[in-house]
């Protein structure tokens, strides 16, 4: 297991507040005694790692989530002298997590969870935000993912799951996205507009729609793209056009929705005519 740490900033919408991502395997390193301003929520991918906090050790293994509170002490080594540890970990703003919950901040009294379609949903999550770090994912994703979290496993009361006229804020939301594609606003303004939290926006969307916000943006800009390509552009060219960040992007989500690349579509499209 190499010695590795690969940082990656996501954005929380377009010109939203930042959220760091890290990537670790360590066979040998140990972290002198420290905190975080942000919550840490880490889940281990391999080996096993010992964490001295609040007096006591955790020791991680491979699936397991840790969340250390804003401002806890805690260091981090090897569980042995053999497998070394590696782990993915996000490093969020305290409001994230405090979205969907009452009473304040979240507390954590157990730091690790046994959750493990909690745990394969951040390290998803993960995964593929810190290979293409795209806005408006970040922000349907990460907060989802972190409510979820507070609400399943920290002492916080959550609030209702109940949201009045979900369809009407639904569409009104898929209009808004539609409209401006390339630059869509983020989901921090749509919800003051509507006069929500992000947390009800989200699950009124989810519930009405069936699948999140950037999920719902990269069909319909995969839609726009196959009208552009069956035209004559090239991926390349198409990519930016409807909103994605570059051709791998756009790739991903047709593949994704069509089962082809979009140089296969293409192709596929001229040769017929």
């Amino acid at each position: 297991m190499a010695e590795q740490a690969l940082w990656t900033r996501a954005r929380l919408g377009r010109c939203g507040p930042p959220l760091d991502l890290l990537t670790a395997s360590f066979r040998s390193h140990v972290y002198a005694p420290h905190a975080h301003e942000e919550y840490t929520v880490g889940v281990c991918v391999g080996g096993s790692e010992v964490i001295d906090y609040r007096g006591g050790h955790i020791r991680t293994g491979p699936g397991t989530i840790v969340v250390l509170d804003p401002g806890e002490m805690h260091t981090g080594g090897p569980g042995n002298s053999t497998d070394g540890y590696a782990y993915r970990a996000l490093y969020a703003e305290p409001s994230l997590l405090a979205d969907g919950t009452l009473c304040g901040l979240p507390y954590f009294r157990e730091p690790l969870l046994d959750d493990p379609e909690l745990a394969a949903a951040l390290r998803l999550a993960h995964t593929e935000l810190s290979a293409c770090p795209d806005p408006l994912e970040a922000e349907s994703r990460l907060p989802w993912l972190l409510t979820a979290l507070a609400r399943r496993h920290s002492t916080a009361r959550p609030v209702s799951g109940l949201i009045p006229g979900a369809s009407a804020i639904a569409h009104t939301v898929r209009d808004r996205l539609a409209d401006e594609l390339t630059a869509p606003p983020t989901l921090a303004s749509l919800a003051t507009d509507l006069g929500l939290s992000r947390y009800q926006l989200l699950r009124a969307f989810r519930t009405t729609m069936g699948i999140p916000p950037y999920a719902w943006l990269a069909q319909h800009r995969v839609s726009r793209a196959r009208a552009l390509l069956a035209a004559g552009l090239r991926p390349a060219e198409v990519a930016p056009l409807v909103g994605f960040a570059d051709q791998a992007h756009l790739t991903r989500w047709f593949r994704r929705v069509l089962g082809v690349t979009p140089a296969a579509y293409r192709n596929s499209v001229q040769d017929t005519r």
